[in-house]
């Protein structure tokens, strides 16, 4: 019998039991496929509850070879369970870089896939799914079917944001990024209210990379003041004369690491107010151009291990909607002044520019998407309700790999492709073996 523990995605809210496998290949997979609702698990960073099965979860970190490279092409093909630390730790060096990457480099081949994650970069280059070239899934009946662009389409597309919801990712082939060096240039902008920030954004809609930082906690005329960094890959030539002979080396980063859960005192508006303020006025200092490590400018945040200990033990949940371009201004505005009110304001204010959308239940579409982390507490989950109200209010949708709150009805009436998916699982025989507690919860 496979032993029952409790699990919890990054936000550690909720948590649930599951009966947790570790399967060392696809026969060890087909095994644990039964009635009842099982899921696959990366490197556990959803934040809430979408990688927690109905009754099993299968851990795919031994499933984490990688099994061929092609130099020409840069395509990778790897199992599910490889996670993004690990292929830039060998690749980079060899001058590639996965074209598109989250805010951390521990989510795994196959959950980024699951999540059809995006970065920085969407708006210019689209999300993770534009460079997978195909990837192998063991559907309901135990048979693995390769689904790419070209062949089984609609399952390819329905699994890129699908949740792990139809079937199990076991490899993928993938296409990385060919690179010169390991440095970011990196342009930072300061803009005194939402409105400059936006308009900031348009301007460098030709910047490969653009994300802001947010004060969501600023009101009146500085709401929505914001540090928007853009990014582009360096190449050789921009380098100083002694870093060209060695352009992947760079100096390790030292790791911090939160050794406990913080107080629930230690986290109230006024620290969270004077943290932002500090914030702000620090980096308003840095405002033009600097060399940047890879590691410094995409993931910030690992580099601080366990840091989801800071919102203490009951944990955290991430509010994250993407507004349409033509309603973005107004329902930023609402967000931000609802959340500035409300007192409940994040460390983590992320504003990124989204380009056009994909298929199936991908998250992105063609305007702004705001990311704002809440401490577990009465006033924060009631502060969500009403942001998403106002988000639905707006053509706005959610995020489903930072979800730990939201409502069917919800869901359903802000993105009418959930009935279609939910369809499409029930027409396949998928929706009585894969499921997670965010599916039994949203109806999917």
């Amino acid at each position: 019998m496979t032993p029952s523990v409790a699990l919890s995605g990054w936000g550690r809210f909720p948590t649930c039991w599951t009966r947790l496998a570790a399967p060392r290949g696809p026969t060890d997979v087909k095994a644990e496929l039964s009635p009842g609702g099982v899921i696959a698990r990366g490197g556990g960073r959803a934040y809430g509850d979408s990688a927690i099965g109905s009754s099993r979860t299968l851990d795919m970190g031994r499933m984490n070879r990688m099994l061929a490279f092609d130099y020409e092409t840069g395509t990778l093909v790897a199992e599910a369970g490889v996670r993004l630390s690990e292929i830039i730790d060998v690749f980079l060096p060899r001058g590639f870089f996965p074209f598109v990457t989250p805010g951390t480099k521990f989510v795994s081949l196959g959950g980024a896939i699951a999540a059809d994650v995006h970065g920085k970069n969407h708006h210019k280059d689209g999300s993770f799914g534009a460079f997978v070239e195909w990837i192998d899934v063991m559907g309901a009946d135990g048979e693995v079917t390769r689904a790419g662009p070209r062949d089984n389409g609609a399952l390819f597309e329905w699994t890129l944001g699908g949740m792990g919801l139809t079937g199990i990712i076991l490899r993928a082939a993938i296409r990385l990024r060919p690179v010169e060096t390991a440095w970011i240039k990196q342009q930072t902008l300061v803009a005194p209210d939402l409105d400059a920030a936006l308009d900031a954004f348009e301007r460098a809609d030709e910047a490969t990379y653009s994300v802001a930082w947010i004060d969501c906690l600023a009101s009146g005329k500085e709401l929505g003041r914001s540090l928007i960094l853009l990014g582009e890959h360096a190449s050789a030539e921009d380098l100083p004369p002694e870093q060209r002979a060695h352009p992947f080396r760079t100096a390790p980063r030292r790791k911090r690491t939160v050794p406990f859960d913080a107080p629930r005192f230690t986290l109230n508006r006024h620290t969270v107010r004077a943290f932002n303020a500090a914030y702000w006025r620090n980096g308003s200092k840095r405002e033009g151009e600097a060399l940047v490590d890879w590691d410094s400018y995409f993931y910030p945040l690992d580099a601080i291990l366990g840091w989801n200990r800071i919102y203490g033990r009951r944990g955290f949940v991430q509010f994250q909607c993407v507004l349409p371009l033509d309603r973005a201004r107004d329902g930023l505005e609402r967000l931000l002044l609802e959340t500035s009110q409300a007192g409940q304001g994040s460390f983590l204010a992320v504003l990124k520019r989204l380009g056009p959308e994909r298929g199936g239940l991908s998250f992105p579409m063609s305007g702004y998407t705001l990311a704002l982390d809440f401490p577990v507490n009465r006033r924060a989950l009631a502060l969500i309700e009403r942001l998403e109200s106002i988000a639905i209010e707006h053509g706005g949708r959610f995020y489903l790999a930072k979800d730990a709150l939201l409502g069917a009805r919800s869901l359903h009436e802000a993105d009418p492709r959930a009935g279609l998916f939910r369809q499409m699982r029930s027409e396949r025989g998928m929706n009585g073996v894969f499921g997670s507690r965010q599916s039994d919860r949203l109806l999917l």
